[in-house]
């Protein structure tokens, strides 16, 4: 491997890690909302997770539930994965928002 691309390839290595780091520790739903499926899959595990919560809390306030636990909220992340799978490239808000007002009337009002 040559020494700049692999200097280059070190380079972007590092940028990714720090802007992992950051984005693992707060969202800014403007730019949160914008991710799409497919985005939010190539993330780390715990980096996705608590990227689906930020947007499913800010879309359950603003429909009046709260985010389920337990196996009602593994229903409905199984909403969200099946509509990811089925539209990659859709936002991610867009397709837990409509998880959640799929299932407004199971969930617990605020």
């Amino acid at each position: 491997m040559p020494p700049v691309f692999r200097a280059l390839c070190i380079a972007a290595c590092a940028a990714m890690t720090n802007l992992s780091a950051a984005h693992a520790q707060t969202w800014r739903f403007d730019d949160a909302a914008y991710i799409s499926c497919r985005e939010a899959q190539a993330m780390q595990p715990p980096q996705r997770r608590s990227l689906a919560i930020f947007l499913g809390e800010h879309a359950a306030r603003h429909h009046g539930v709260r985010l389920p636990e337990g196996d009602q909220g593994g229903h409905l992340a199984m909403l969200v994965r099946g509509g990811c799978t089925l539209s990659p490239d859709s936002h991610l808000f867009a397709v837990i928002d409509r998880a959640i007002l799929a299932e407004r009337d199971k969930l617990a009002k605020r």
